[in-house]
């Protein structure tokens, strides 16, 4: 009888020690379990990309004879067009007239106050391949007689524009701009406006690294 109650006695006790062995290794596997989850609470969450903007600088400019800077042989707006190009990655397209502009200052403006007059559409050499894969186009150009050159209205009457955004940037004798851009989607139809900027074109010879730290943070508060 002795044998059996300490057969008994063996039995249960071996019973009680796994079952602690059981609640150990469960106890163990929920610590395992929390801290593997504290761990991916931990890690930084995944950057979200935005969808791929293709982008156009799309710049009209002049070499030439240019006011205050005398002889100039890569045009102001040029300069700023290659700034934003290198910045946001953006393909370039230059708006260039068949019949090329006088390189002598006072004979182009001549010719450029006649086309505002006669309200005239230069006939453009060249065209965007695909303007439909563009979704932001940067568009540039000098101011001539406190307006865009006539050949730039040519370019956005060419163009469907539908869902497309329109940034302007033009360079002047001052900083600023005429105010008249607002109308540009009333010739590039379709499109929406986003903040433009003007730029003193002497700078762009004179200091162009004063113009691409503008341009930088100019570009850095439209989000690019």
């Amino acid at each position: 009888m002795k044998k059996i109650f300490v057969l008994i006695l063996t039995i249960l006790t071996t019973m009680m020690f796994a079952a602690c062995g059981n609640d150990t290794e469960g106890s163990s596997s929920n610590s395992d379990s929390s801290t593997q989850m504290q761990k991916e609470a931990e890690q930084p969450a995944p950057v979200p990309t935005k969808s791929d903007t293709k982008i156009l600088v799309a710049y009209f400019s002049r070499p030439g004879e240019n006011y205050q800077v005398g002889y100039i042989t890569k045009g102001n707006t040029h300069i700023v067009a290659d700034m934003i190009a290198e910045a946001t990655g953006a393909d370039m397209f230059e708006i260039k007239t068949v019949k090329p502009y006088p390189e002598a200052y006072q004979e182009c403006t001549d010719i450029a106050k006649q086309e505002q007059m006669d309200n005239a559409r230069p006939e453009i050499a060249g065209k965007v391949e695909d303007m439909s894969k563009y979704d932001t186009i940067f568009l540039g150009y000098p101011i001539w007689w406190s307006d865009m050159p006539m050949a730039v209205y040519t370019f956005l009457e060419s163009y469907d524009f539908s869902g497309k955004t329109i940034i302007p940037f033009c360079t002047s004798a001052g900083d600023y701009m005429t105010g008249k851009e607002v109308h540009i989607p009333e010739f590039a139809k379709g499109a929406t406006m986003r903040d433009g900027i003007g730029i003193f074109g002497k700078e762009c010879q004179d200091n162009p690294d004063k113009v691409r730290e503008t341009v930088t943070n100019w570009l850095k508060n439209l989000g690019f």
